[in-house]
């Protein structure tokens, strides 16, 4: 009876156990409805101390500064301590740290889940924002696989296949078009089309766009250029793009209607390209404007919304040098310093000085060097787009070895913390879904 009685007791002390675990699980511990991660090149403390300055001096403040956490990212690839978009957005977007030129597989090339994977397969909403195109490599590592980035065909087929997103907005139609339509594609096959037979709402335009219903039943689909899309300073008032924080809101206007809640990953690519042609102005607008697309998100997505915003690997290696005064910002801090130095400096890049022989290209292991032919005479820049001299030429300028900054707000940025491996991110991401 003594012992009936204790493994009585025991079974009720487990039973209340178990309530107690899934009450706090259910009611106290509550998971965010909604995930916006933000990737971008802009995230380095060199960049966002500069673009901090442009925007408006030394006092004011970016919307990314009023996050309550913050970490520095390792980011090296699983076969080089500098990695490429490649293997730095595949790490954030699976987990497990891949090789450069490799999208979302293994170092075998085994393709790996991505996060956006996993929150389609648990019942979420999904959504990828670029204002780059869909097919480059650090949207792509979020909905397909591919051993070498720049087999864009297949990746552009991929999304066609794998239907993972409700609303993808981007650039990038020449992948997506044969070249009898004035595209790229090879096979003849006119993708665009068949997103339409599959039942997606395509828009082209920033007007269509506004226009569509929130009540979506069915996939979104915008491809607004045939490219990367354009500049933040080249898209004047009443143009047919939107801009990225256009895109932000109406992407969280459509996903928050979703019952289970959403996942949005939102790459600011411009500023990658600006980097890679030497081009510090347009570096800082683009991250102000990612900026402006941060605020945006904290708008519309409300407190209870998980918001990570990741630097995924610097480019070029953007210094500013001098002394500005306090105030100084906008186009003061361009060109040529009180002192006779240029205030935006790079490593590497189109603008470095010309050198007397070719110059060998880093490449995979196991590979011989490519020489590469002396750049091309520089352009004469049109206004707002005057490119900043290099220290060493290169055909573009290449990743540099720098931590990344990572910030966030909303439940589960608290696990931001110190110095932590870029694979991290998707363990937040992961917790939260």
């Amino acid at each position: 009876m003594k012992i009936r009685n204790q493994l009585l007791a025991l079974f009720c002390l487990l039973v209340f156990i178990g309530f107690g675990f899934l009450f706090y699980t259910s009611w106290v511990v509550q998971k965010p409805f909604g995930i916006i991660l933000f990737v971008t090149d802009g995230l380095s403390t060199n960049a966002l101390t500069a673009a901090r300055l442009y925007q408006g001096g030394a006092d004011s403040r970016l919307s990314v500064e009023s996050f309550p956490r913050l970490a520095l990212l390792r980011n090296s690839s699983n076969d080089y301590a500098v990695p490429d978009a490649a293997a730095a957005a595949s790490a954030i977007a699976t987990g497990v740290k891949g090789n450069n030129r490799a999208i979302a597989t293994d170092p075998v090339g085994k393709p790996l889940p991505s996060i956006l994977q996993l929150a389609h397969d648990a019942g979420r909403a999904t959504g990828i924002i670029t204002t780059g195109n869909l097919t480059d490599a650090t949207p792509a590592a979020f909905y397909a696989h591919a051993t070498d980035l720049r087999d864009t065909q297949t990746i552009a087929l991929q999304f066609v296949q794998n239907n993972l997103l409700d609303i993808t907005l981007a650039g990038g139609m020449n992948d997506f078009t044969p070249e009898s339509k004035s595209g790229q594609r090879k096979d003849g096959r006119d993708l665009w089309l068949e997103l339409r037979s599959k039942d997606h709402t395509l828009v082209r335009s920033k007007a269509e766009l506004e226009n569509t219903p929130a009540f979506l039943s069915r996939p979104l689909t915008g491809i607004f250029a045939n490219g990367n899309l354009a500049f933040s300073s080249q898209v004047e008032s009443g143009s047919q793009q939107p801009s990225l924080p256009d895109m932000v809101r109406r992407a969280i206007q459509f996903l928050q209607l979703h019952p289970k809640g959403y996942l949005l990953v939102v790459d600011a690519a411009l500023v990658s390209r600006a980097a890679e042609e030497n081009n510090g102005e347009r570096v800082l607008s683009e991250t102000a404007d990612f900026d402006r697309a941060v605020k945006t998100a904290l708008d519309y997505a409300g407190e209870k919304t998980l918001i990570l915003c990741v630097g995924k690997n610097d480019v070029g290696g953007l210094s500013l040098n001098g002394y500005p005064l306090k105030g100084d910002h906008g186009v003061a801090l361009l060109g040529t310093n009180a002192a006779g130095y240029p205030a935006i400096t790079w490593s590497t890049g189109p603008n470095g000085p010309r050198p007397s022989e070719p110059v060998a290209q880093p490449v995979a292991s196991g590979t011989a060097p490519i020489a590469a032919a002396p750049p091309a005479p520089a352009e004469t820049p049109s206004p707002g787009a005057q490119k900043e001299p290099a220290a060493f030429t290169a055909p573009q300028a290449i990743s540099t070895a720098r931590d990344m900054i990572v910030v966030g707000s909303g439940p589960g940025s608290e696990l931001l913390n110190g110095f932590m491996e870029n694979t991290e991110i998707f363990q937040i991401l992961q917790k939260g879904l």
